[in-house]
């Protein structure tokens, strides 16, 4: 079954790669969707896959790259498709 996921990410999670490490996960989980700086120190995500692949995903957010300390991870799972083409930036 394939959902939408709104992922929160927050902690010292910018400027260390988050976004394009998550592109890399993303895309190697076969997800597709975004992901973007969300305020100080936080980022969003938006992901659609199949459950197992995002739950997979979903425990990659609460480690992230290199670098990254992730001090929380809120999310929100939907039925409500966005039917993404990829998995990329947005700034």
């Amino acid at each position: 079954m394939i959902k939408h996921v709104n992922i929160t990410i927050t902690g010292n999670v910018q400027k260390v790669g988050f976004r394009f490490a998550a592109i890399d996960e993303a895309l190697e989980l076969g997800l597709v969707g975004f992901v973007k700086n969300y305020e100080d120190n936080k980022v969003q995500i938006e992901a659609e896959g199949e459950v197992d692949q995002l739950k997979l995903f979903l425990r990659w957010c609460h480690i992230g790259p290199k670098g990254a300390l992730v001090e929380k991870v809120d999310y929100e799972s939907t039925e409500d498709l966005q039917k993404y083409e990829s998995f990329s930036a947005e700034y």
